[in-house]
């Protein structure tokens, strides 16, 4: 999967299988849901990555990617608490109504082209 954010020497070691990914795309992000396996595969986590895409000035682009590892022991809480934080900003900051975004004008890439 993104094999360049681990040592390449130690990723073969992990045992981590993907078992199931889930990509959402969001503006200028994309958000991974990826279920994996344990060694062993007797066991499930969660792992979600933030990826957004940086142009650098020489005309290359770089990923800025953020990671999370969530463990069955913890999905409950967490969601919990990802509701609860979503209901909050939904009521008491938007009065119900979460404003959407005006889209924004996509530039076109050179590898667009």
């Amino acid at each position: 999967m993104y094999r360049d954010d681990y040592d390449p020497a130690g990723y073969v070691d992990r045992n981590s299988e993907d078992v199931y990914s889930k990509p959402v795309r969001a503006g200028k992000r994309t958000y991974f849901f990826d279920v994996k396996s344990t060694k062993g595969n007797n066991d499930f986590f969660l792992t979600i990555t933030e990826s957004k895409r940086r142009n650098n000035p020489d005309g290359t682009f770089t990923y800025d990617k953020h990671k999370i590892f969530l463990y069955k022991e913890d999905f409950d809480k967490f969601k919990e608490g990802l509701d609860e934080v979503i209901s909050y900003i939904t009521d008491k900051c938007f009065g119900g109504v979460i404003p959407q975004r005006e889209p924004e004008e996509k530039s076109v890439e050179f590898e667009d082209l």
